[in-house]
């Protein structure tokens, strides 16, 4: 996509939200199943990563459009609908987890039962070749380093990595500064790079760095 039609494509989505943001705050049903249809399913999937369970996945994101309705008329515009909405969904996933009763349920599982989690675009970053990511070694590998990050970078990158986010919208997402996500982004990155290194290099057994 060449830079005019990435912007045309960002001024439809801009008219296409305020039409349908218009709609829900005027009470028109029909508007709020648009906008659940819409973006019921990337919500649902990062949510199911981050907490692990799929009721828990499914409680919240119905938590996460009851209260985005119930605060449509304070929505600013300031970033896109489906940005606003990642957020809610975000912090609500954080209350959940921070329940004294939440069950403990590790990422490296939500990702085993998730088929094709991985990008294959990652390669272009990672020291490993394209090819390298159809073997289920280099498979079991990304999701046990993905498992093993800080929850500042994991977050960040199964944000940015994982759902396609681009830096910016990540960083409202998590309510961070743009240089704050880039920072996470890069030792994610680095933290990947380190952790598959033994599969080109079997005498490196060093363990990745969090600095």
């Amino acid at each position: 996509m060449t830079p005019m039609e990435e912007e045309t494509a960002e001024e439809l989505t801009t008219v296409d939200d305020a039409e349908l943001i218009a709609r829900i705050q005027a009470g028109d049903k029909t508007a709020c199943d648009e906008c659940i249809s819409l973006h019921s399913p990337a919500l649902e999937r990062l949510l199911l990563r981050l907490l692990g369970n799929q009721q828990d996945a499914e409680d919240v994101l119905q938590e996460t459009f009851l209260n985005a309705f119930r605060a449509i008329d304070s929505f600013e515009g300031r970033s896109s609908l489906s940005t606003w909405l990642y957020r809610i969904a975000y912090n609500a996933a954080m209350m959940r987890l921070r329940r004294p009763s939440a069950p403990v349920v590790s990422v490296e599982e939500t990702l085993n039962e998730m088929p094709g989690y991985v990008p294959r675009q990652l390669f272009d970053w990672c020291c490993l070749p394209e090819e390298s990511f159809d073997s289920e070694e280099v498979q079991t590998e990304l999701r046990q380093a993905i498992a093993a990050m800080p929850e500042s970078l994991q977050t960040v990158f199964m944000l940015r990595e994982l759902e396609g986010m681009s830096t910016e919208e990540t960083a409202v997402t998590l309510d961070i500064t743009t240089s704050a996500a880039k920072v996470r982004l890069h030792r994610a990155r680095q933290w990947l790079r380190e952790a598959l290194s033994p599969l080109l290099d079997p005498d490196n057994q060093g363990q990745p760095s969090t600095t």
